[in-house]
């Protein structure tokens, strides 16, 4: 069974950064992909950005390349979500998940089988 835990989330100020971490519990963790998504009050649950388990390899959805960053410590178990230059529109429940078979960056949610509980991130103008 796999498990994970999210961490770091908050309330910022418009401009801040934040940095989340996902920690999970997987014997063979380096060889899952992890994604993150978000979803914000009253909308659907939106694709973030993933990192392969495969060769480390990361995909960012458009509108927030340049702004985030997803790495990994596979020492640790551990993917971190550095989000820099945060927006009020970046107010969400932001939640980790691993898909069982190994697709290579999958950005859909029934890609994935296991998921994190979440952690809120606040941002205010």
């Amino acid at each position: 069974q796999v498990q994970l835990v999210e961490s770091g989330g908050g309330l910022v100020q418009a401009g801040d950064s934040l940095t989340l971490s996902c920690t999970v519990s997987a014997r063979t963790f380096s060889s899952y992909t992890v994604g993150w998504f978000r979803q914000a009050p009253g909308k659907e649950r939106e694709f973030v950005a993933s990192i392969s388990g495969k060769d480390g390899s990361t995909d960012y959805a458009e509108s927030l390349q340049g702004r985030f960053t997803i790495s990994r410590d596979n020492a640790k178990n551990t993917v971190i979500l550095q989000m820099n230059r945060m927006k009020p529109e970046d107010t969400a429940v932001y939640s980790c998940a691993v898909p069982r078979r190994p697709f290579y960056h999958p950005r859909i949610e029934p890609l994935y089988d296991y998921w994190g509980q979440g952690t809120q991130v606040t941002v205010s103008s």
